[in-house]
């Protein structure tokens, strides 16, 4: 009896530490495309989720589910986070060509900076001033770039000629006319799919950051690495971090803070962190395998420049043809680059 009696008074007392019912608990699914081995799941999706629900005293939980676990394709995702299939995606844009067309003047040859940290400000400044109405269907919790790009491929890349034929996975359609104009065979496939295609043969390599060679083992396939030295580099691929947007907008008005809060540059912040810092371990890593790592001279680098012009000019033609000021965008993103690239080495 005593302990019935000990056991009622526990009861009685529990409600004080359970949480009202006004304090609404919410889990969201984030999907993505790359395994839950890759850095960006690892260093970036995760705490960025773990930090949602600390903020949020537990109340908002972030489930990942990386490699397409919840069905579809990766040019599917963003639909995906528009039609409320699942609650958030990390996607590439570039996985639709055209649909985003202001967003690729950072993916146009020779604009971007090095570092992500840079492209990552710029996208998100853009972003806010002249991309959202591009988005408009969804919320954009944050949008950013990566660090510079690299060719890994079967054969050496030193010189604008070893680039004749070679058949080159692109991620983003500047990307792709950027490779046609140097003279390269571009091929066009979201990331997950590059390990098959190298195997069986479609492609001889691949232009991705380092961060995200080892999630596909493309160090193992492609022996050669061409880098580009300095800024502007060869080129890059934009990201965004987009929400159903009836989703978003029926969070309780204490979770949508906490939402806010790791929104917008802060969250391109960290995103821009784990190239930045994952790259050049990666890099140090496929050195230590003993493959080829090249950098461009300068005067090759600048034959790279001269012959990819053309791909700047078109774009900012197709632009006109869309209202949209191509020239303008494009000189206003140097400007950033420029500006947020002082003292980044």
């Amino acid at each position: 009896m005593t302990q019935r009696r000990t056991l009622l008074l526990g009861a009685l007392a529990a409600p004080a530490l359970v949480r009202p019912a006004s304090a609404q608990e919410v889990t969201l699914r984030l999907h993505h495309f790359l395994p839950a081995v890759s850095n960006v799941h690892r260093h970036f999706l995760q705490p960025w989720a773990q930090k949602i629900g600390t903020e949020s005293g537990g109340r908002l939980r972030v489930q990942i589910f990386p490699a397409m676990q919840l069905g579809g394709a990766p040019p599917q995702l963003y639909d995906q986070a528009k039609d409320g299939v699942v609650d958030i995606v990390w996607t590439l844009p570039g996985n639709t060509p055209g649909r985003f067309p202001s967003i690729e003047v950072i993916e146009l040859p020779f604009v971007p900076h090095r570092r992500a940290s840079v492209n990552a400000r710029v996208v998100q400044e853009l972003y806010d001033t002249a991309f959202r109405n591009e988005f408009a269907d969804t919320q954009i919790l944050c949008a950013w770039a990566h660090d510079a790009g690299v060719i890994h491929s079967r054969r050496e890349v030193k010189r604008l000629e070893d680039m004749n034929g070679l058949k080159l996975r692109f991620p983003t359609r500047q990307a792709g006319e950027a490779l046609r104009a140097l003279g390269a065979a571009p091929v066009g496939m979201p990331v997950p799919q590059v390990p098959e295609a190298m195997s069986s043969g479609v492609i001889d390599g691949a232009v991705v950051p380092w961060e995200v060679v080892p999630s596909i083992r493309l160090q193992e396939m492609a022996r050669h690495h061409t880098e580009f030295p300095g800024s502007p580099t060869l080129y890059t691929a934009s990201f965004v971090l987009a929400m159903n947007k009836p989703r978003y907008e029926a969070l309780p008005a204490d979770l949508k803070r906490v939402v806010d809060a790791n929104s917008g540059q802060t969250a391109a912040a960290m995103a821009a962190k784990v190239w930045d810092e994952q790259g050049p371990v990666v890099e140090q890593q496929v050195r230590r395998r003993g493959n080829q790592i090249v950098e461009l001279t300068e005067e090759e680098r600048t034959r790279w420049m001269r012959q990819t012009q053309p791909v700047l000019d078109n774009w900012v033609r197709a632009m006109g043809e869309r209202n949209i000021d191509g020239g303008a965008l494009l000189e206003r993103t140097r400007a950033l680059i420029a500006q947020h690239g002082q003292g980044v080495s």
